[in-house]
């Protein structure tokens, strides 16, 4: 019996013991595999890895340059790091270029620092896209002063330069004023990275919008050098996009005189819009204002952020007002305060007040226009209040 029992523990004790070498063997064999595989991977050329350059070593003579001239380093590897780690750059050639324009030492580092990838930029494109810029600009610091703002405009891809040729000569040849073009370029400087016949098209659209709502040939030229400077977005745009909204507008009883006028006054953000979105707008600011379809247009000729407006942005604005004491006529004979945001209409109002002028009583004209033009209508009505009555039939004081 004991004899027995002693045979079975050892069976069972060897099988263990065989289960334990199995599992050892297997790993080993997983082990060396993991580290054949990651000798494999840290055998790979840099080239073919790319998320190594996530933990790659930063080009030390581009930090060095970048020291050097004051740029925000800190700032650079928080937004934009992967510039650090790339080679070549050409960190001093452009600092140099840029020196050449009249830029100051500070004016380098603050554009280094906000678009570091202008380091990337061979000599030989920074010279090509000087050229580009400079068929278009006065002078050198007119251009300079594009870079600043809007550097990404400016440090772009090599392999645009042909497209961007062929745009500058074409609106030119519409005969654009030069600083329009170069407001273009540096606005959205897609529509000059794109083929050329993507801005024929839409210009074409334009024109022909233009001219089949009763437009002036001689004042075409203006009317879309207004149109372009106001909202460049509009190249970007297809164009039927600009025929669809016009045809909807047309079906809600706009003549062609008012499509023209609305146009203009949109100032191109017409293709920002959709049937849909201005269909929801439409039907809110009818039920809300209580106004006729008649009235209704009236009131988007006068103020056509009715149009574009979604339906929440409009809802705010007309409660804000109502809370305010304002009644619906009100807002019915100044649509355009509803371009104003709720908080800045209740600044004004509560500026008003201080004046001695009630919104409730009073025209909401005040409210309007830029906070140059409110700030002129404080202006005089704090000297109306300020200024002595005169009263031509008291007697006049006489010395005794």
């Amino acid at each position: 019996m004991n004899r027995n029992k002693n045979r079975r523990r050892r069976r069972v004790s060897q099988q263990n013991g065989d289960q334990l070498k199995t599992f050892a063997s297997m790993l080993r064999l997983i082990t060396t595999s993991l580290c054949l595989r990651c000798q494999r991977v840290t055998a790979l050329p840099l080239n073919l890895r790319p998320c190594v350059t996530l933990n790659s070593a930063e080009n030390q003579q581009t930090v060095d340059a970048l020291y050097d001239l004051s740029v925000d380093l800190q700032k650079v590897r928080k937004l934009k790091g992967w510039v650090l780690r790339q080679t070549p750059a050409y960190t001093n050639e452009v600092a140099e270029l840029l020196k050449d324009m009249g830029a100051s030492g500070s004016t380098v580092a603050q554009i280094f620092s906000v678009h570091p990838e202008a380091v990337l930029c061979h000599p030989e494109q920074m010279q090509t896209q000087t050229e580009l810029w400079m068929s278009v600009c006065p002078n050198q610091k007119a251009l300079l002063g594009f870079i600043e703002k809007f550097p990404a405009s400016f440090f772009t891809c090599s392999s645009h330069n042909e497209n961007q040729r062929y745009n500058i000569a074409y609106f030119q040849s519409l005969h654009l004023n030069n600083r329009i073009i170069a407001k273009l370029m540096a606005s959205t400087p897609q529509s000059f990275t794109c083929p050329v016949e993507q801005n024929k098209a839409m210009v074409r659209t334009l024109q022909q919008a233009y001219q089949d709502l009763g437009g002036e040939e001689d004042n075409m030229k203006i009317w879309l050098q207004k149109l372009l400077s106001q909202n460049p977005f509009v190249l970007l745009k297809p164009p039927e996009v600009l025929r669809e909204n016009l045809l909807f507008l047309k079906d809600k009883g706009f003549s062609t005189a008012e499509l023209l006028q609305l146009l203009s006054k949109l100032k191109g953000f017409v293709t920002e819009l959709n049937p849909q979105s201005m269909c929801r707008s439409l039907h809110y600011s009818q039920n809300t204002l209580g106004c006729s379809e008649a009235q209704l247009r009236d009131i988007i000729l006068h103020c056509p952020a009715v149009l574009y407006y979604p339906e929440s942005t409009l809802a705010e604005r007309v409660k804000g007002l109502l809370r305010a004491g304002v009644i619906m006529s009100q807002i019915i004979d100044t649509p355009t305060v509803l371009e104003l945001n709720t908080q800045i209409v209740n600044h004004r109002i509560q500026r008003l007040r201080e004046l001695g002028y009630d919104i409730r009583t009073g025209s909401l004209k005040v409210l309007n226009g830029t906070k140059k033009d409110f700030e002129m209508s404080c202006g005089k009505l704090r000297l109306r209040r300020e200024r002595p009555l005169f009263n031509p039939v008291a007697p006049l004081k006489a010395d005794e």
